[in-house]
């Protein structure tokens, strides 16, 4: 065994993601899981039917390593049916292995070592260890609670000449909120202004609720006047058809920025699952409406969630869109969400999240806690009775 420590420097201060540890303990407790977001139902059957169709027709060896055209003609659809834009599936689209791949490939493509980037916080964990492998400045805005929306003066202050990038999440994980056409305009100005890349995750462009949708709903920010040339969207199969584990994702934009991509991901993953990204053409293409609905049912169990945590102490801050909702629990004595979360299989049979490790404040994160709502509802219903049953203070 070499006697010189076996983790790279640019790893060693980065902690294990806190979803593989959280899941973990609800595997070993025997807890609920209302942590990690994974979904308990699969997507539609004609895309499993699809799956299973390429591979017994011979999808089994390496896919192009810029996306199967079926899948990238299907992306460059869908973005087109939902926002207008058409992006050239030859040069304007690259399929990867999952978003949190294209975030990875997006950030090593267009960041040098000490690059200014502007990202909003609390932020999907991958963010940050994807920033700090580039050797990037981070320069966070935060969402502060109850209402987790963006203050613009702040926004204005972090975005100068000295920011190289801005990274976007909209609809929001971990608060749920999604961004107005007036905040995303704010952005874009400032992008404009200071000739900045915008880099916007997308995940859960479909999974917004009608109480959102009243009010546009979901705005991608290469729809703004001036944003395509300068913008590259993120999104993936995933969270909008519930098969988070097939990790087929993609980046749209202009083609200096895909193929920048496309550059990085060649020596990541070189190219993605064979067979299933015909199938998540299919989804696309014939299977339009599964997402809506989707969103549709997550509300009922966003509301059913949302509810029982009321009951149980827990008053949580109702999301606009993604799986999540968000508590704040310094009123149980606890001296942070960690320390709850880790407590809680014991105390009351659950998981959660605790999201301080998604902020560099801190201090704005420390008493905040986050629940999944993309389970079944005899799951979220047992969950919350199991806390509404509990002494969850101190």
């Amino acid at each position: 065994m070499p006697t010189a420590k076996p983790l790279a420097a640019r790893l060693a201060h980065i902690p294990p993601t806190v979803f593989s540890e959280m899941s973990a303990l609800a595997l070993r407790t025997g807890a609920i899981n209302l942590g990690q977001g994974f979904p308990d139902v699969d997507g539609p059957a004609s895309v499993l039917a699809a799956a299973e169709a390429a591979l017994e027709a011979g999808a089994n060896q390496y896919a192009p390593g810029i996306g199967v055209p079926a899948l990238r003609a299907a992306i460059s659809r869908h973005q087109h049916r939902h926002y207008g834009l058409e992006p050239d599936p030859d040069r304007e689209v690259v399929v990867t292995t999952g978003c949190t791949e294209a975030v990875a490939a997006a950030l090593l493509a267009l960041v040098d070592p000490g690059d200014e980037v502007v990202v909003l916080e609390p932020y999907y964990d991958s963010y940050v260890a994807m920033l700090d492998m580039c050797g990037a400045r981070r320069r966070p805005v935060t969402l502060r609670a109850p209402d987790f929306r963006p203050d613009l003066d702040e926004l204005r202050a972090a975005v100068t000449d000295d920011t190289r990038l801005i990274l976007l999440n909209t609809p929001h994980n971990p608060t749920g909120t999604v961004l107005t056409r007036d905040e995303l305009q704010v952005v874009a100005d400032l992008a404009i202004e200071h000739d900045v890349i915008v880099v916007t995750d997308e995940v859960y462009e479909h999974l917004v609720f009608d109480d959102a949708r009243s009010a546009e709903g979901h705005v991608p920010i290469a729809t703004l006047p001036g944003m395509w040339e300068r913008t590259l969207t993120l999104s993936s199969a995933g969270k909008s058809y519930s098969f988070t584990g097939w990790k087929v994702g993609w980046a749209t934009g202009p083609a200096p920025l895909v193929q920048a991509v496309l550059a990085a991901k060649q020596w990541l993953t070189f190219t993605s699952g064979s067979p299933l990204q015909p199938a998540v053409a299919h989804a696309l293409d014939h299977e339009p409406d599964w997402p809506r609905e989707l969103a549709r049912d997550l509300q009922g169990r966003r509301d059913l969630l949302c509810d029982g945590l009321t009951a149980a102490g827990l008053s949580p801050r109702v999301p606009e869109g993604t799986y999540f909702a968000t508590t704040d629990i310094s009123h149980l004595g606890w001296p942070d969400g960690r320390a709850f979360c880790l407590a809680l299989p014991e105390v009351a049979g659950v998981v959660a999240i605790p999201t301080q490790g998604f902020y560099d404040d801190r201090e704005a994160g420390r008493q905040l806690v986050r629940w999944a709502f993309c389970k079944e509802r005899d799951v979220i219903t047992e969950g919350v009775r199991r806390l509404a049953a509990a002494d969850l203070s101190r």
